[in-house]
């Protein structure tokens, strides 16, 4: 399992690492099943706190992504299908973080859109 944390980011740690292990488990890189590394093992990996680590786990737990058994450790469940309301509002944070970064880079609008819209294969 291959994640980053940007310690610059604005965004939490715990939240890098639950958005990164989902989308892992969305694309199918991370198969029902498939367990995951120990809290303790990960967070060292990482250089983050255990409580990190274990608070991304427990947010994974509660969408439906993982289940964590004593004795078992965390195993990926399933990807699960997002609400409409959930689905829209990560879609204008990623949208949000890609005009930042687009305008970053000193793109405009059209080039933005053309590079996204060569993504989606279109």
């Amino acid at each position: 399992m291959i994640v980053e944390i940007d310690p610059e980011a604005s965004v939490p740690p715990y939240e890098q690492l639950r958005t990164q292990i989902a989308a892992l488990i969305r694309s199918g890189e991370l198969e029902v099943g498939t367990r995951l590394p120990s809290i303790r093992q990960l967070a060292g990996d990482l250089g983050l706190a255990s409580g990190t680590v274990a608070r991304a786990y427990r947010e994974l737990e509660s969408a439906g992504y993982v289940r964590g058994r004593v004795g078992q450790g965390t195993v990926v469940r399933a990807a699960p299908e997002l609400a409409e309301r959930e689905r829209g509002e990560r879609l204008t944070e990623a949208a949000r973080a890609y005009a930042t970064a687009a305008r970053e880079l000193g793109a405009d609008l059209d080039s933005a859109l053309t590079a996204v819209r060569r993504q989606f294969g279109g």
